[in-house]
């Protein structure tokens, strides 16, 4: 797609109120391809007022008619399927099947999930001699990561809608071609103008202005835990909501009755989806002792497999950071199975497929989240170290449980201090609430939890 030189604000594309520019780069041949403005604190402004302008009008629209809203615009969605993919691709870098399937087809299904519960949702209910009112919670400010750019925009724009709330969103400057898309869909769905807005720009510049901006009711943020407790304090000092979807270390709990093949296997993938690139990964493989060496040696060949099929990272910072993390674990006594820091291309910002075995909890690539495609192969000896382990960071966003028996998988599950937890490889359902626990986050995206994230309630006595 063609790149806008402007903002969209109050339902139209307007220029900038500064020159300053942000170069979007393809990271599979380094090259630009886009520049699109960066905004600052004049652009935010706007926005904001064009969002609370608009917020009566759409408070106050029918749960019915907003359902339709959203509807149309996952139509939008679906019809710009392949052009939301090879958008995706360009400025992400993921293969374009994987750009296909995931980043163009998982917010459709986010999308029809909150069509269908903005027109379902109670936002009305009896309590004894009260009737309490879920009513939306007023302006918000939506601020993106770049790793899955379509999804958790849609993630935090459709419930926002469904509620009744407006929205400004300033997505990551890494992939602002995929929110001006997204943007081009809410107009051609016949969004009213004003409900939704977007402002492109620098987080520290246009996302610090969103966050601290008094016309602002909730701010929902996903990205790092560091740039989280940041928007945490701002907001606590305003006494303003927030929803927090931070940085996870996920253990994938490998208990010795699964079929060990299948947990390995599915376990690497994991890893490997979006080239690691993913908050949710299942970075920790925690095998018992007795089958660790053959665990092992599953896992340096499934790695194998991806040498050509992942991406590269987003860009240079990224590919230096991971980099930086693979020469630290090797530095701290893990030992290499697959892959390693050396690039396996003399362009574009690639990573071999990496495997560390020999990984204790303590050290570094196993407490601290890598972002990209590194798997830690950890041994335990009982249950209880492995649940000593898995709960041993400071992270709880997911997880995975493997056991020839499910109740015995659900059973560890439940004692696990984490948000999510797939049971043998359980499918992805857009209906469960996905967040995390401890430094993970506050609040929960998807489905009824998510859409209640976005409301407040007010009750009448009678």
């Amino acid at each position: 797609m063609k790149a806008h030189d402007g903002m969209y604000i109050d339902g139209a594309w307007r220029p900038a109120a500064g020159r300053d520019t942000i170069a979007v780069v393809n990271p599979a041949d380094e090259q630009v391809i886009a520049e699109v403005p960066a905004g600052g604190a004049e652009d935010v402004d706007a926005a904001v007022r064009a969002a609370r302008a608009a917020l009566p009008a759409w408070a106050a629209t029918a749960p019915a008619e907003r359902a339709a809203r959203i509807a149309a615009l996952r139509d939008v969605l679906v019809a710009r399927k392949d052009e939301i993919a090879e958008t995706v691709t360009a400025e992400l870098g993921a293969p374009l099947p994987f750009s296909q399937a995931v980043h163009a087809g998982v917010p459709i299904l986010v999308a029809g999930s909150y069509a269908e519960l903005a027109a379902s949702y109670a936002f009305e209910e009896k309590v004894g001699n009260s009737t309490v009112y879920a009513e939306p919670v007023g302006v918000v400010g939506a601020i993106t990561p770049w790793n899955y750019p379509l999804h958790q925009i849609v993630a935090k724009v459709a419930p926002a809608l469904a509620a009744g709330c407006t929205i400004v969103l300033k997505p990551a400057e890494d992939t602002p071609l995929t929110a001006q898309l997204f943007a081009e869909a809410v107009h051609e769905a016949g969004v009213p103008a004003g409900v939704f807005n977007l402002v492109t720009g620098l987080g520290p510049v246009a996302g610090q202005a969103l966050a601290e901006h008094e016309g602002v009711d909730l701010v929902s943020f996903t990205g790092s835990t560091a740039v989280g407790r940041k928007i945490g304090a701002t907001a606590g000092a305003a006494v303003k909501r927030v929803a927090l979807e931070l940085g996870g270390k996920s253990a994938n709990v490998i208990l010795p009755s699964a079929d060990l093949a299948k947990a390995v296997g599915v376990g690497v993938a994991n890893v490997m989806g979006n080239s690691g690139q993913t908050c949710s990964a299942w970075t920790r493989m925690l095998v018992h002792t007795s089958q660790y060496d053959e665990a092992v040696a599953l896992a340096a060949e499934a790695a194998a497999k991806y040498g050509d099929r992942i991406g590269p990272l987003v860009n240079a910072k990224q590919h230096a950071r991971v980099r930086g993390y693979i020469e630290k674990g090797v530095a701290q006594g893990a030992r290499l199975v697959a892959g390693g820091p050396e690039a396996p291309r003399e362009q574009g910002y690639f990573v071999s497929p990496t495997v560390f075995a020999d990984v204790t909890p303590e050290m570094t690539v196993a407490q601290e989240e890598i972002f990209g495609p590194v798997v830690s192969l950890i041994r335990y000896e009982d249950e209880d170290d492995a649940l000593r382990i898995a709960n041993g960071t400071v992270y709880g966003l997911a997880g995975a449980v493997w056991a020839g028996d499910e109740a015995e998988a659900v059973a560890f599950a439940r004692r696990m201090d984490t948000g999510q937890v797939d049971i043998n490889g359980g499918r992805f359902n857009p209906l469960a609430p996905f967040g995390g626990y401890k430094q993970s986050g506050v609040g929960r995206e998807l489905g009824s939890h998510g859409l209640a994230e976005y409301l407040q309630t007010k009750s009448l006595q009678f």
